[in-house]
């Protein structure tokens, strides 16, 4: 059956409803809704009625929001893209609305949304200085702020305890982190251990009796495990779970009940591994009667009475539910994108394959609907980080690139985080070699399966995946038919040069990640596409923000001007109101509609070379 061909805007659009949360009392329900094209915040009472708009931004997406009492939202945007966040609060009736952290050029993060405390949250800011934050402890209701720890210029990041009291602080020194402790508010910070940054220990919550921690750890191991930690004496006191494929970096508890309660770890897909009857009975009941879905609860009141419950699957954006637990009863709130036809939509299938120096691969593989898998224009699609990895899940660019009858492969490469340290540091100074090679050897795979039709393979990525597609069409020029770069890094020298003043701490890390540009010239002049558009030979469209704060528009600025000494003309998409990526949804139209029609043109039109301008 011929599969139907889905309009561009519904995988694209804003979704009607998403990002539920409950007030603290649960007698409201909050969401993200599209206002003006934007998303803003709404709220309504949990037992019905009509949904009121709170906020009413127009410039903007409103990136995150959470409830600070039980009458006021906080809400962070930046703009433009610029990445610089700010802090906004909102009454619950729409009054007060203000920016409670004015500054130009500071980016806020918050550390503790201190749920004990009616009217306070601990947030960060670089404001003293743009290369390190400092954490302010912030009335939200009055806008007075107290500074609540100076950051003495080493300090990444800060923990708390169960009182909101700032008891850890992670250093770093580039290459070698630190862990620093304090006993109190009163006593001053000693450094309990040193790693270099390959080793981890994450602090990830104190024990409810505030004297150990649970953390994240691969010291000792390659893949990192949930442990309890004795702190103030450096010490492993136990192992509460690991995992032999995959790391381990997150632990739930119930803050009322004071107990743990589920360890997610993430193959494939999710598996949970239950630490609490009460959560597993929960679980198991929503599992029945949601099933086919993967379920994820994403909130609950201060009596962990009411849960809002998401469920999604690699078809469907999903639909949120509210779990009552004294009923036991589970009521449908709404779909996120109710226009998606879950059966329209192409399975997200998990491949497994070998390198070509003998490394396992894991990824996923997306066919169109209707169509022979064989002989397809594929579209490979390596993601961005480079150290972050891809999620079995609902993808619109997938599902949109599998509707135009594209089989889309999403890879894994080495480096992508999740598969241990070894796996992690096999990437290290790999950028356009080992890394690119994992690249090619899953086109080689899918070719050899008989899926691809090696004269119609496209890459297409963004950040370090937009990096992936320049390198793919310079150093493996046979490979690929054509390649979109979104947002991908050109030059490994200016990309290092133009990083965001907060990035400085990390500078040596990344020298050491991916080379330095001092002791390994030629080794990024080697790995940098721009030096080598020389033997790019398929057709390259570009997309970038000139807000990027993380790859500069220096960066696809580089390319097009040395294609075009080539006499190439390159399409070239800036946006002067983004970032790093197209978040406003009228610029991801726009981009997604160029991106359709440049496939179209060379994968199925057959005019694969570039053209003299």
């Amino acid at each position: 059956m011929q599969q139907k061909t889905i309009p561009l805007k519904d995988f694209f659009r804003n979704p009607e409803r998403t990002d539920y949360a409950i007030s603290p009392n649960g007698k409201y329900l909050s969401f993200l809704a599209p206002y003006k094209g934007r998303l803003n915040v709404f709220i309504q009472e949990t037992s019905g009625g009509e949904p009121e708009r709170l906020t009413d931004v127009t410039e903007r997406d409103i990136a995150k929001y959470l409830w600070g009492n039980d009458r006021t939202i906080l809400y962070i945007k930046d703009n433009a893209g610029d990445e610089n966040f700010h802090l906004y609060s909102v009454f619950t009736d729409g009054s007060g609305s203000r920016d409670l952290t004015p500054f130009d050029g500071v980016r806020v993060n918050i550390v503790d949304e201190l749920e004990d405390y009616e009217t306070e949250i601990l947030i960060e800011m670089n404001k003293r200085n743009p290369e390190f934050f400092d954490v302010y402890r912030l009335n939200f209701e009055t806008g007075e702020m107290k500074v609540a720890a100076e950051n003495p210029g080493n300090v990444s990041g800060w923990g708390t305890d169960h009182k909101g009291t700032i008891r850890i602080a992670v250093t770093t020194d580039g290459v070698n982190n630190g862990i620093m402790y304090r006993d109190s508010a009163e006593d001053e910070f000693k450094t309990i251990i040193n790693t270099n940054f390959r080793q981890m220990l994450l602090p990830l919550f104190f024990t409810f009796d505030d004297k150990n921690i649970y953390a994240s750890s691969n010291l000792g191991r390659d893949k990192a495990a949930i442990v309890e930690y004795d702190i103030k004496n450096n010490k492993e006191l136990r192992v509460l779970f690991e995992h032999p494929e995959v790391d381990v970096n997150i632990l739930r508890y119930s803050k009322k009940r004071k107990v743990l309660t589920v360890i997610p770890a993430y193959t494939h897909k999710i598996e949970r591994v239950f630490l609490d009857d009460e959560i597993r009975r929960i679980y198991e009941k929503l599992e029945k009667e949601l099933d086919g879905y993967e379920i994820t609860i994403v909130d609950t009141d201060d009596n962990e009475e009411k849960y809002i419950v998401a469920s999604y699957n690699d078809r469907t954006t999903g639909s949120y539910y509210i779990y009552d637990r004294s009923a036991d009863s589970i009521t449908k709130i709404n779909d996120v994108s109710p226009w998606i036809n879950e059966d329209e939509m192409s399975e997200m299938k998990p491949v497994t394959f070998t390198s070509r120096d003998g490394l396992k691969l894991n990824g996923y593989l997306t066919l169109p609907k209707g169509k022979e898998p064989k002989d397809l224009p594929v579209v490979l699609n390596p993601h961005g980080g480079p150290w972050a990895r891809d999620y079995w899940g609902f993808n619109p660019e997938v599902q949109f690139l599998a509707n135009r009858g594209y089989a889309v492969l999403q890879i894994n490469f080495r480096g992508s985080t999740g598969y241990g340290r070894e796996f992690w540091e096999s990437s290290f100074k790999q950028w356009g070699l080992k890394m690119q090679d994992d690249l090619t050897d899953g086109v080689k795979w899918l070719e050899d399966q008989g899926i691809a039709d090696p004269k119609r393979v496209a890459i297409y990525g963004g950040s370090y995946g937009g990096y992936a597609v320049l390198a793919g069409l310079a150093f493996t020029p046979d490979v690929y038919a054509c390649g979109v770069d979104y947002v991908g890094v050109s030059n490994l020298f200016t990309f290092m040069k133009s990083i965001p003043p907060y990035w400085q701490p990390f500078l040596e890390m990344m020298y050491e990640m991916v080379g330095n540009p001092e002791t390994d010239r030629e080794l990024l002049e080697a790995a940098s596409p721009v030096f080598h558009v020389d033997k790019i030979k398929a057709p390259l469209f570009i997309a970038q923000g000139r807000m990027d704060p993380r790859v500069n528009v220096n960066e696809s600025d580089q390319v097009v001007e040395a294609l075009k000494k080539r006499g190439i003309d390159v399409p070239y998409m800036v946006k002067d109101n983004e970032g790093h990526g197209f978040h406003n949804e009228e610029n991801r139209f726009d981009f997604y509609e160029a991106m359709e029609e440049f496939l179209e043109k060379h994968l199925h039109g057959g005019d694969n070379s570039l053209n003299p301008a």
